[in-house]
């Protein structure tokens, strides 16, 4: 399957017809520059340099192997497709909450990141120009809606605003990681339903499509009055623990109960293996309390799966009850990476053999540890993109 190759070591770009490999590995090194750890792994061409640089003399890093991709060669596949005029009419523009996420996106895709002037006035307020054409163009804005949130929010709406007004034909919006997801429901009276809020902004701005990834509760989706396409990190992180020797007695633990459906297909695809449930009971905002464990995880490997890990709480304390339960070892996996204040203590205490995440969140080096691996998901949003600029169907990229 194409998504799979999300995370693998081909040495070639996923989806490059146009542009040389040597445009993509100068891209990808300066996405991963950001990053201190030999475990973070951001695309095929960073696995290659890595490579390179143990046969010159380099440290050994067997985490960082290279697996053999599951998909055919991706040039093969693209040179088989009808080149169509409209293939020039894609923009793709990136706001400041994830560049490096952006270009490397671009480099797969074989075009060149849009050229755009964002800045900052002396009282805060937000100045975007777009410093290219897109007049009757499918126009790409790439920004995950993280911290600070209502920072780049607001960025991504004045951009929505800016491209709608220079006549793009189509904007479709891409957020790796959709802030206030969580806010989808009234859980007490005089709440707000964020979630909505957010939704509904977005498509008064002028946006005519919404790609997210592995949105907090798929009921958010049916906010939007605009069609959206919701896609997974799980076949990236998959391939990646496919590659690795972990153990066959394997356990799949949801942190939550409302995480065992994401739980359960999770194990369904690791070698249909185990699963187990945390019950916790929640105390307030970023406060958990683990209660009880349901399954058996006595000298198996267990791997928590979630969506997000945030200040860690939760998922740190469920490693802790895995442990006292006989676990041999805990692997942690998510798709965004948020690690507010005091995650990275917690995740780096020593409870977790590794913390496997994607790039969907710009990760700073303070927030950076030896446990932690990042995993590139541009190729999953690259062949997203080009399905749904070539009005090809998304759901075929996950079968």
């Amino acid at each position: 399957m194409a998504a799979t190759a999300a995370a693998s070591g081909t040495g070639s770009s996923f989806l490059s017809p146009r542009r040389s490999r040597s445009a993509a590995s100068s891209t990808v090194r300066a996405a991963a520059s950001r990053f201190r750890s030999p475990r973070s792994v951001l695309g095929s061409e960073q696995l290659r340099v890595a490579q390179e640089g143990k046969r010159m003399g380099g440290a050994a890093e067997p985490r960082a192997a290279v697996w053999t991709p599951k998909a055919p060669a991706p040039e093969a596949r693209l040179a088989a497709l009808p080149r169509e005029p409209r293939d020039s009419r894609m923009k793709i523009f990136s706001g400041t909450a994830n560049r490096p996420l952006a270009q490397e996106i671009a480099a797969y895709l074989g075009v060149d990141l849009g050229k755009i002037l964002i800045k900052r006035f002396a009282d805060g307020e937000i100045y975007v120009q777009l410093q290219e054409s897109v007049r009757g163009c499918d126009v790409f804005l790439i920004q995950p809606t993280c911290s600070p949130v209502n920072e780049n929010l607001m960025e991504l709406f004045i951009m929505i605003d800016a491209c709608r007004r220079a006549s793009a034909r189509s904007i479709t919006v891409v957020i790796p990681y959709f802030g206030y997801a969580r806010a989808d429901r009234k859980a007490q009276g005089r709440e707000p339903i964020t979630a909505k809020l957010a939704a509904n902004l977005l498509t008064e701005a002028g946006s005519d499509r919404v790609i997210v990834c592995d949105i907090h509760s798929t009921q958010a989706l049916g906010y939007f009055d605009i069609p959206v396409d919701h896609i997974y990190g799980q076949p990236v992180i998959l391939d990646y623990l496919a590659s690795k020797t972990i153990s066959e007695d394997l356990v799949v633990v949801s942190p939550d109960v409302g995480g065992v459906v994401r739980a359960r297909a999770f194990a369904k695809k690791l070698l249909n293996a185990r699963l187990a449930i945390v019950d916790k009971r929640r105390q307030g905002h970023n406060m958990s309390e683990v209660m009880n464990l349901i399954g058996d995880v006595k000298g198996k490997v267990a791997i928590l799966i979630d969506d997000m890990i945030d200040t860690a709480g939760t998922i740190t304390s469920a490693a802790a009850l895995l442990k006292q339960e006989g676990a041999e070892a805990v692997y942690a996996c998510c798709t965004h990476a948020v690690f507010s204040p005091p995650a990275i203590e917690r995740l780096s205490g020593g409870v977790f053999e590794e913390v496997i995440v994607t790039n969907s969140i710009l990760l700073p080096e303070d927030k950076c540890f030896p446990q932690l691996t990042v995993l590139s998901m541009a190729n999953l949003v690259a062949e997203t993109i080009w399905h749904v600029h070539r009005d090809g169907s998304v759901s075929s990229i996950f079968q």
